[in-house]
C-alpha cells in the first residue's frame, strides 16, 4: 500500500504503529512523531431545536427512536446517559489538524511514552499479507492506527456517537477473549430516520424483525449465525426492565406469542429478546446489538455497495425494490429494499425473506472482509461512523475500546467457516390460515445443542485436537459394576428435585446403590461433572456409562467423602441436566438434514 493509499505524506504504514505485546497477547499503539495527520472529524454541532439525535436525519430522540433510548440508563458513568457530541454546544472547539490540544488517555489507553522517546520501536519488516490480517481487526483498531495521537479525539468523538442501554442482567456479563462469543443481533421494523416512512408497519414500537444469534467458537476457527423467524411461536418469559426514566419495573412474560413481539411490545426493551432466546435455545447470549433501518444504508454506502445475485427479475411494489435478473451491486434505499423484500423471492414469507438477508450478510462480510475495504482509510472511517451512529449495544460495550476488543475477536474469523443456517420450523398446527410457525422438535433441539457445546457446522481442523483425545480417553478402560459405584450427588443448577429424582433412578434402574442425595452444590454449573480420585476410575466411567456424560464432564482430582465416612466421587448436576435418564453425550458433529450455507460462497436469491 503506497504513501497516497494511507492518505500520508511519508513512507509510513499506520499499521506499522500497532504491535503485539507478546506480554499481554494484546495489540498497543506505539504513538511516534509523525508528519501532520490526516483530518479528524470535529465533534458535531448542536442541532436546531426539534432535529433529533437519533440514527438519521429526521430522528426524533426519546421514544421516538429505534428502541425508545432517550435516557439510555446504564450508560457508562463519564457520560450522561445518550448523551452524543451534536448536544455538547456549539462552544465546544473544534478538533484542529494543525494544532491539536493533548489528548486525554481514557481508562485502559496506553501511557505516551516519556519525551525523548517517542521514536518508533524497531520491528521487524511485515508483509502486505500480515498487514492486511491485522486490519481485519475491526474497524475501531483502525480508527487508532490511522489517526494517531490526534486519534484520540477522534476516539471522543465515536464514543458519543454510541447508544448503549442496559442488559437488565439478561446476558452473561459480556464475551471474553478465551471462551465462545454469543452475540444476539437484531434488526427493528421501526422507521426511525428520515427515508425511512415507506418500510416497516406504521406506528410499531420497534419489534424484532430480523433477529441472528452469532455465536464464534472458542477457538475462532469457525461461527454459526442463527436466523431465529419472527413469526416463530415461543414463550417470552417475565422480564426485568429498565424503563427510559430509569425506573425499573418487571414486564409480564407470553405464553404461545410472536418472537418479534419480545421487543418493543408492552416496551420490551433487547434485554427481554435476550431472554426470550435464552428461553428458546438455552443458550444465554454475551452481548446483543440492535440495527435500524439506517444501519443497513449506511453500512452499505460506506463501503460502497455490496454485490447480490439474483436468479430472477424482481419487482416488489411492497418493498420498492426492482431489479433485473444477474448480478447487482446495491447501497443505500436500494439494499434497504433487498433485505425488506419477500413477495417476490421464493414462497413470498417471511422465511424465504431470511434466506435472501442471510445471501446479503455474507455478500458484505465478503466486502468488509476485502482488501478494496481493509486497505481503504476512507472506507474504514465511513464505517466507523456508521457502525457508532447506527447501532445500538448494551452496557457492556458502551465505549470505543470494547468494541475494538471484540472486532478484533471475530476478525480473526475466515469467512468460509462462517455458516448461516435458521431455526429449523414447521407449519403451526393449530392454524388453518398458516400464519405462524413452531420449532421442529425433531430438529430443533439438535441445532440448538450443537451451538451450545461449540461444534462447528463446516469442516473446519479444530486447534484443540490433542487435548479433546485426551479428554476422549477417560472414557476408556475397564468399568466397575454397578454395584460397586458409590456416588453422592449435588444439585448445581439442574431444576428442582433433580438430585432427589437422580438418586432414585440410579437405585432403582441402575442398581448403584451405593448413592446419596446431597443436597445442593455450594456454586451452579453449566455442565454436569463427575468429580473422582484416580483410583475410582473404573467407577466413573461405569457411571458416565449410566449417565451419558461425555469425557469433557469428567473430571479427575480427589476423592470426596459421603456421610458415611467412605471416599466417594461426586456428580454435581449442571443446567444442562435435563432429566434422570437424559443422555447428557453433547453432539460431536452438527444435523446433516438442515439447510444452511457458507458466507464465502455467492448465491443467487430465487
Amino acid at each position: 500500500m503506497d504513501a497516497q493509499g494511507r492518505e500520508r505524506g511519508n513512507d509510513m504504514d499506520p499499521a506499522d504503529q500497532w504491535v503485539l505485546n507478546p506480554d499481554t497477547g494484546d495489540y498497543e499503539l506505539r504513538l511516534n512523531d509523525s508528519a501532520p495527520q490526516p483530518s479528524i472529524p470535529s465533534p458535531r454541532r448542536p442541532r436546531p431545536a426539534g432535529v433529533g439525535g437519533g440514527k438519521g436525519a429526521g430522528a426524533p430522540r426519546g421514544r421516538g427512536d429505534a428502541l425508545g433510548r432517550a435516557a439510555a440508563p446504564g450508560r457508562a458513568p463519564e457520560r450522561p446517559p445518550g448523551r452524543r457530541a451534536a448536544e455538547r454546544g456549539a462552544t465546544e472547539p473544534e478538533a484542529a489538524e494543525s494544532e491539536a490540544p493533548p489528548p486525554r488517555r481514557r481508562r485502559g489507553a496506553p501511557e505516551e511514552p516519556p519525551p525523548g522517546r517517542r521514536g518508533r520501536r524497531p520491528v521487524k519488516k511485515k508483509s502486505k499479507a500480515k498487514k492486511v490480517l491485522l486490519w481485519t481487526g475491526g474497524v475501531m483498531a483502525f480508527v487508532v492506527l490511522a489517526t494517531g495521537v490526534g486519534g484520540y479525539l477522534y476516539l471522543e468523538h465515536l464514543n458519543d456517537n454510541i447508544d448503549a442501554i442496559p442488559d437488565d442482567g439478561a446476558s452473561t456479563g459480556g464475551f471474553q477473549k478465551d471462551k465462545a462469543i454469543n452475540i444476539l443481533l437484531i434488526g427493528t421494523d421501526k422507521r426511525t430516520g428520515a427515508g425511512n416512512e415507506g418500510y416497516g408497519d406504521k406506528g410499531s414500537a420497534g419489534h424484532a424483525d430480523t433477529t441472528l444469534l452469532l455465536h464464534v467458537s472458542e477457538d475462532r476457527t469457525n461461527a454459526t449465525a442463527l436466523s431465529i423467524p419472527r413469526d416463530l411461536i415461543v414463550d417470552i418469559p417475565d422480564c426485568p426492565t429498565t424503563l427510559e426514566d430509569g425506573t425499573q419495573k418487571v414486564i409480564p412474560g407470553s405464553s404461545g406469542a410472536r418472537f418479534n413481539t419480545s421487543l418493543g411490545q408492552n416496551d420490551r426493551t433487547p434485554s427481554c429478546t435476550m431472554r426470550t432466546v435464552t428461553e428458546l435455545t438455552g443458550i444465554t447470549p454475551d452481548n446483543f446489538m440492535v440495527a435500524d433501518f439506517n444501519a443497513v444504508k449506511t453500512l452499505t454506502t460506506a463501503v460502497e455497495g455490496v454485490e447480490v445475485c439474483v436468479a430472477k427479475d424482481i419487482d416488489d411494489p411492497d418493498s420498492h425494490l426492482k431489479l433485473d435478473k444477474g448480478t447487482h451491486t446495491i447501497e443505500g434505499e436500494e439494499a434497504l429494499a433487498y433485505v425488506r423484500t419477500r413477495h417476490s423471492v421464493g414462497t413470498g414469507g417471511d422465511l424465504s425473506r431470511i434466506g435472501l438477508q442471510q445471501q446479503f450478510l455474507s455478500a458484505l462480510m465478503r466486502k468488509l472482509k476485502s482488501n478494496d475495504t481493509l486497505t481503504s482509510p476512507s472506507k474504514m472511517l465511513k464505517l466507523a461512523e456508521a457502525g457508532t451512529e447506527a447501532l445500538t449495544v448494551d452496557a457492556q460495550l458502551d465505549n470505543i475500546n470494547k468494541l475494538k476488543d471484540l472486532g478484533l475477536e471475530l476478525g480473526k474469523l475466515n469467512i468460509k467457516n462462517l455458516t448461516f443456517t435458521t431455526v429449523p420450523v414447521v407449519d403451526n398446527p393449530a392454524e388453518a390460515v398458516k400464519a405462524t410457525v413452531v420449532l421442529d422438535q425433531a430438529k430443533a433441539p439438535q441445532v440448538f445443542a450443537a451451538i451450545a457445546n461449540d461444534v462447528s457446522f463446516t469442516e473446519v481442523k479444530q486447534q484443540k485436537k490433542k487435548e479433546k483425545a485426551a479428554v476422549a480417553a477417560r472414557l476408556k478402560g475397564p468399568k466397575a459394576e454397578a454395584s460397586e459405584v458409590r456416588v453422592q450427588v449435588f444439585n448445581g443448577g439442574a431444576p428442582s428435585g433433580s438430585a432427589q429424582d437422580t438418586l432414585t433412578w440410579l437405585q432403582l434402574k441402575e442398581g448403584v446403590g451405593k448413592s446419596e442425595n446431597a443436597g445442593n452444590a455450594p456454586k451452579t454449573l453449566k455442565k454436569t461433572t463427575l468429580e473422582y480420585a484416580p483410583d475410582q476410575a473404573d467407577q466413573a466411567r461405569r457411571l458416565a456409562d449410566i449417565l451419558g456424560l461425555s469425557g469433557s464432564g469428567m473430571k479427575p482430582g480427589e476423592s470426596a467423602t459421603n456421610s458415611q465416612g467412605l471416599p466417594t466421587m461426586t456428580l454435581t448436576l449442571g443446567e444442562d441436566f435435563k432429566g434422570a435418564g437424559v443422555s447428557l453425550t453433547p453432539p460431536s458433529k452438527a444435523p446433516d438434514d438442515i439447510a444452511k450455507s457458507t458466507a464465502d460462497k455467492v448465491e443467487c436469491a430465487k
